[in-house]
């Protein structure tokens, strides 16, 4: 099948944009009338908030190109001046911090270097550890990826599949085996890694396709919650304070954005979940209301998963339970 040129596939889209298409924010408040857009999804369709100096993605002559200004934080530029997708997490030589597997996909064997060196090791407990007054060594670290969504008709013409990795390299001006092309491949493995027993999984490649798998799986929303830190703060000892509170029992649609040219969300739903969220008092004063996420089963779990080699424990013995980064979303029903 032939693909279209860039040049063509953005005329081809800014005619179907003329029938009326929904921006991602009048889509939002048609399907979700009643439910408020937490902070995370209004920061990636407007890096402004943050402070970034512009936001732009360009389909056009030398590939599609994302550009979310400059300031605090990265950048991935697809195409264009940057000659390719440029990830830079803010560690002179040292590979992105999510090329290797991601905590949250439960399913995989944790390395020796993800078990030393991922900052979000400190991010799961026991849900026995819960409670007020308890503290926690944590760093609630930004993903340093500002990549931003893409309008649902254009994530609709770029391929998203293993097999076609040589067309989108291509297209996003990636040189196969570069680190940035291994970033990318790496992304689409894990959406395509067949989901363990009990879990519904769907990679989404634009808020649109997000609402919509969300919707499909719990019917009305109720809530869209994310983790919210005053402040960037280093790692530091957080303590629990009272007011702990349970937002969704059993059922629950958890999506963690990845690592990728423009913003991808991996998102799975679990009927043995149970959703908090949990007020925060940092050793510096700074303060977090977190989304934590108990999986209550999780005898389907790679037995080398992070979280057992962190927390000692064996695959389907106890609740184990994780803090959300400020970037990821967990939708319960209403």
């Amino acid at each position: 099948m032939k693909v279209l040129s860039p040049v063509l596939a953005f005329l081809a889209l800014a005619a179907v944009a003329s029938h009326a298409a929904l921006t991602p924010e009048q889509y939002w408040n048609n399907k979700l009338p009643d439910t408020p857009m937490p902070k995370v999804v209004q920061e990636i369709l407007h890096p402004e908030l943050l402070g970034e100096k512009s936001t732009s993605v360009n389909v056009g002559k030398g590939g599609v190109h994302v550009n979310t200004g400059k300031g605090g934080g990265s950048h991935v530029s697809v195409g264009g001046k940057g000659g390719g997708v440029s990830v830079n997490t803010g560690h002179k030589g040292k590979p992105p911090v999510n090329v290797h597997v991601s905590p949250f996909i439960y399913n995989y064997a944790a390395t020796e270097t993800q078990i030393h060196d991922d900052p979000n090791v400190a991010l799961f407990f026991l849900e026995k550890d819960m409670h007020p007054g308890a503290t926690m060594t944590l760093h609630f670290n930004q993903n340093t990826q500002k990549s931003t969504f893409l309008p649902y008709q254009i994530s609709q013409t770029i391929p998203f599949s293993s097999d076609k990795l040589p067309e989108i390299f291509t297209k996003f001006s990636v040189k196969s085996g570069s680190e940035e092309a291994e970033t990318m491949k790496n992304t689409i493995k894990e959406c395509e890694k067949p989901s363990i027993l009990g879990e519904e999984k769907y990679c989404a490649t634009s808020l649109e396709s997000m609402i919509d798998f969300t919707t499909s799986k719990l019917g009305k929303i109720g809530q869209a919650v994310s983790t919210e830190v005053e402040k960037q703060t280093p790692k530091q000892k957080f303590k629990i304070s009272a007011g702990v509170e349970r937002i969704a029992g059993d059922k629950a649609v958890v999506c963690h954005k990845q690592n990728y040219a423009y913003a991808v969300f991996y998102c799975h739903k679990s009927e043995t979940t149970r959703a908090y969220t949990v007020p925060l008092n940092g050793a510096d004063g700074t303060k977090a209301k977190a989304v934590a996420v108990c999986h209550t089963d999780t005898s389907a779990w790679n037995p080398k998963h992070l979280a057992f080699q962190v927390l000692k424990v064996e695959p389907g013995t106890v609740p184990i339970c994780h803090f959300l980064p400020q970037d990821h979303i967990v939708w319960v029903p209403k």
